[in-house]
């Protein structure tokens, strides 16, 4: 009989690549999967795992963890499982109590320094309360993933316990792109113009949304496709209307992965543009980056800890020192897509995206998950 792995998650998994890729290695190394998360009104489907998605009557604030951590901990009690992941802080309590309770194993994959995030930094009640569940569980545990070798030492020195990295690297590419010019056409872009994109699931304040949209009103002969979602996109629809950008800037909203990688590719330049004003984006490693790489598109990147290592292992495109508008716009107008210099950025991120796959990563998976 197969061993089964609950996965939980406060998202609604369809977005959730990484988790959606770690299921899939489990499940090829024949463990069954049942994935846990939540069901919001625009949810797409996921159809490749069983999954038990939950529609909450709160979806913020103290009243939706405490709704959340309910619901999760009463469904684990009365649900077989032979290994629980708590995937980031805000599911680890009732996973970690429902371990205790049914001696299940417990792995926990931390997708980012999460009580570092911008939304707890003014808010120190909150911020205090998640230190504390923190504080509590991570000594205890034995079976810990992160996301970059920058935060795995973090957490080592501060609880002393190994931490495992597991990048969020996307499988190999397993998609025929046509050319971009035929993108274009099949895509109904413009083929006459830069087309730059911007994209994710977490389009969210500091992530220089606000900058790259500010940006574009310097930027001539030049259209931003910003493509997922995130707690910024009302300021920054409103700011397009206010400075009059609707035909350089262009909201896609949330697309299914096949989908939105066409766009991706399509493209001449990917935005990832995190700001160093916080301890997780300062050492974040974010996803859009590879995903760019996936897709054969040159990346402008704010120069970050972890990205400056990608950066110099694989000149992938131009860093820039700071997130403003007039240095995203300086960089954008420098780009010459006919250019030698613009080949040779092309030919490295194909050897990044040979390199860089979660086909090389998932091979901890395999050392850790030996129960």
């Amino acid at each position: 009989m197969r061993r089964r792995v609950i996965l939980s998650v406060t998202n609604d998994l369809a977005t959730d690549q990484r988790v959606l890729k770690v299921a899939q290695t489990l499940q090829n190394m024949n463990y069954d999967i049942l994935l846990v998360g939540r069901l919001l009104e625009n949810s797409l489907e996921v159809p490749q795992f069983k999954n038990h998605r939950m529609r909450l009557f709160f979806n913020k604030g103290v009243a939706f963890y405490t709704e959340y951590h309910v619901r999760l901990f009463i469904y684990l009690l009365f649900t077989k499982a032979d290994v629980l992941v708590a995937n980031d802080l805000d599911t680890l309590l009732p996973n970690f109590l429902i371990s205790k309770i049914k001696g299940s194993k417990l792995v926990y994959d931390s997708h980012e320094y999460y009580t570092e995030v911008p939304e707890l930094q003014n808010n120190p009640i909150k911020k205090k309360i998640w230190l504390m569940v923190e504080r509590f569980i991570f000594p205890k545990l034995q079976n810990v993933f992160t996301v970059n070798k920058s935060i795995a030492e973090i957490y080592e020195k501060k609880y002393h316990v190994k931490v495992n990295v597991l990048r969020n690297f996307p499988r190999k590419k397993q998609l025929s792109f046509d050319t971009k010019e035929m993108l274009r056409i099949k895509l109904q872009l413009p083929t006459n113009k830069k087309i730059i994109i911007l994209q994710g699931s977490g389009i969210n304040v500091s992530r220089g949304g606000e900058e790259a949209v500010e940006a574009m009103q310097y930027c001539h002969n030049t259209v931003l496709y910003i493509i997922g979602s995130g707690d910024a996109i009302p300021d920054l629809k409103q700011m397009v209307g206010r400075l009059k950008l609707e035909e350089k800037v262009v909201f896609m909203g949330k697309l299914p992965y096949g989908q939105l990688v066409q766009y991706t590719a399509a493209a001449d330049v990917g935005l990832t543009l995190d700001k160093d004003n916080n301890m997780n984006y300062r050492y974040s490693l974010p996803n859009k980056l590879f995903d760019y790489f996936l897709c054969g598109t040159p990346v402008i990147a704010s120069k970050l800890v972890e990205i400056e290592k990608i950066y110099h292992q694989f000149n992938f495109g131009l860093l820039i020192n700071s997130v403003t508008a007039s240095q995203v716009a300086e960089a954008i107008n420098s780009i010459d897509t006919s250019s030698n210099t613009y080949k040779k950025w092309l030919q490295n991120i194909k050897e990044a995206s040979e390199l860089l796959c979660w086909e090389n990563e998932e091979k901890i998976i395999h050392e850790v998950y030996t129960f």
